[in-house]
């Protein structure tokens, strides 16, 4: 399977399901789960490294968010072939390594089961923000009280993935499913929606916000980035010159140039803002498959190359790259990136338990603790208003808030 067909495995395999209703009749495991997963795609292309029970169970309960219309008997017919057939295949080890940092994390469950957090957000009111991309929700807590509110969206199973703050105050999100981008104003509760400007379906993904409040996101699938003018509602939609390069994550620098990933090649992307004008930058390991990046002071490039399990550093003045291998090695794929106060904070998405990680570039020295429950699975984080780390876990249906002790 490639790395964006895991990606999008949950995601597809919603909409097939979403669209067949079953009568109530018994039906044994094959039979349900071949009528439910093979309308639009093989299921054994979709499931990646598999689940446990449990955690079949849990994607059960994403795909009823999704419109699955079974019975009960049919349901648990469906989960005995599934674990039965796609087991959860072995992850490595985390390898813990100490350091000068002390953490505390506290995690609270999400109100709508099976909701799918996908990114978290500090926002500078200090609450933090999450997109329930299975429930069509954007939720937000308090972190100071544990109190939990969900905004539910416009256009059903628009599947809010992205998520970014405006200078009012404005919450952003893409409409991963939906092809559109979103605006949610936390006062009023107003959602205002902005289709994208094409008849494909194109899937909106990471987002970022420049110095002018233009919005910048990412398609992956689509192999688009794309500009939002909030002021006018004006979108347009830029194609990288590398075919099937899946721009992801997104960011924009000091002086308002935006650089993104490319998950589908080992790339890094730039636009120039004025002349829209994408400049690629060859990362030097032609299997590197950049996923997240920050962007430091020196207005320098760290991406999290999760398939070779490093992170690496780009100089795009000099074009020159270095590369740390992350502390539970090839297999540990690196994956949601935030910068707190010059230091590296990312996720290990391939280990059993998944592990929040610093990076010290100073040194070059790492340190890194286990996640509580495994987190399963930080697709990204977020840096809060006080300076601590926020993560979506998305198969707990869980947000963390990593607190880093003085």
């Amino acid at each position: 399977m490639t790395a964006g067909k895991h990606v999008l495995a949950i995601g597809l395999l919603g909409m097939c399901i979403a669209s067949t209703v079953f009568s109530q009749s018994a039906q044994n495991g094959k039979e349900v789960v071949d009528a439910a997963c093979n309308v639009c795609h093989q299921l054994s292309q979709r499931v990646g490294g598999g689940y446990s029970p449990e955690n079949w169970g849990k994607v059960l309960t994403m795909m009823k968010n999704q419109g699955l219309n079974l019975s009960s008997e049919q349901v648990v017919a469906a989960k005995g072939y599934l674990i039965k057939e796609y087991p959860e295949k072995p992850k490595p080890d985390a390898i813990i390594v100490d350091g000068p940092v002390s953490v505390s994390m506290q995690a609270w469950q999400v109100l709508t089961p099976g909701a799918r957090p996908h990114d978290p957000l500090g926002t500078r009111d200090g609450m933090i923000w999450y997109t329930g991309q299975m429930a069509n929700v954007l939720g937000r807590i308090d972190p100071k009280t544990g109190v939990i509110k969900e905004f539910p969206l416009k256009t059903a199973h628009s599947g809010p993935h992205g998520l970014m703050e405006d200078a009012s105050g404005n919450i952003w999100y893409t409409g991963n499913t939906g092809s559109l981008m979103g605006k949610l104003n936390p006062k009023t509760g107003q959602n205002t929606e902005y289709p994208l400007p094409i008849a494909k379906p194109i899937d909106p993904h990471s987002l970022a916000i420049d110095q002018q409040g233009i919005v910048w996101f990412t398609a992956q699938v689509g192999n688009r980035v794309g500009r939002l003018d909030p002021k006018t509602g004006e979108i347009k939609l830029l194609t990288p010159p590398t075919e099937n390069s899946r721009p992801y994550g997104i960011m924009v620098d000091s002086k308002g140039l935006i650089y993104f990933v490319e998950f589908g090649s080992n790339k890094v992307g730039r636009i120039d803002p004025k002349t829209l004008e994408i400049t690629e930058f060859v990362l030097p390991n032609a299997d590197s498959r950049p996923r997240r990046l920050v962007i430091t002071k020196d207005d320098t490039i760290w991406y999290a190359d999760i398939w070779r399990g490093y992170i690496g550093h780009l100089d795009p003045k000099t074009g020159k790259t270095e590369e740390f291998l992350s502390p539970s090695g090839v297999k540990s794929q690196p994956y949601g990136m935030s910068l707190i106060n010059g230091v590296i904070w990312y996720s290990e998405s391939g280990t059993k338990p998944g592990t929040v990680v610093r990076f010290d570039p100073n040194t070059k020295s790492f340190q890194n603790w286990p996640i509580p429950g495994g987190g399963y699975i930080v697709r990204n984080t977020s840096v809060t208003a006080d300076g601590n780390l926020a993560l979506a876990n998305s198969l707990t249906n869980e947000v963390t808030l990593v607190k880093i002790l003085k």
